[in-house]
This record gives C-alpha cells, sequence and structure tokens, in this order.
C-alpha cells in the first residue's frame, strides 16, 4: 500500500469516527443516562447506565436508590479517562474494515 492509499484510509477514519468531543460533552452534560456511551455504539452498557441511573432517582426516596446512582456517578467518571481508548478501539475496527473492503494489504 502507498502514501496516497493510507492517507485515503486515515481520511475516511477521521470522517467516519465519533468525535471525542461530542463524547466529552454527552457525558458531562447528560452524566449518568448513558449517551455518550451510546453514541460509541456501547448500546447495552449505556442502557444499563440509563436503567441504574433511572432506577437509583426513582428509589432514592426510600434511601437506597443512592447506591446505582453513587454507582454510576463512579462509572462516569472513569468514563472521562476510558473514552480515548474506546475511539481508538472504534477507529482501530473502521481501518480494518476499510482495508478489507479495499482489499489493500498493510
Amino acid at each position: 500500500m502507498n502514501v496516497e492509499q493510507q492517507l485515503l484510509i486515515e481520511q475516511r477514519v477521521a470522517n467516519e469516527g465519533k468525535s471525542q468531543l461530542v463524547a466529552y460533552l454527552l457525558l458531562i452534560l447528560l452524566w449518568g443516562f448513558g449517551v455518550h456511551r451510546m453514541y460509541l455504539g456501547r448500546y447495552v452498557s449505556g442502557f444499563l447506565m440509563l436503567a441504574l441511573w433511572g432506577l437509583g432517582w426513582l428509589t432514592a426516596a426510600i434511601l437506597i436508590g443512592w447506591i446505582p446512582i453513587g454507582f454510576v456517578c463512579l462509572w462516569a467518571i472513569l468514563d472521562l479517562f476510558l473514552i480515548p481508548g474506546m475511539i481508538r478501539e472504534d477507529n482501530a475496527v473502521i481501518r480494518q474494515r476499510l482495508l478489507a473492503e479495499t482489499g489493500w494489504e498493510r
């Protein structure tokens, strides 16, 4: 594969890849709703985060709800550090798919 082909692949990866800025904004603005995970393609964990957040607030009045709320808050704080790795993984998958589609070898 020549330099022109590599540039074409990297341009398509940049166009199809997820934005780190958007992921962080979703995380910070919508905190416990898990929308940032859904945006990054992690739908199951995003819906789980949303369900725990909702369940926590529904049961917060009887005090047991603070446990899932605390868990989701901790999870969201950890996601602040995990987002760059998630985006790198997604970009690697896109790159491999594009290489397979074009038939170009590394």
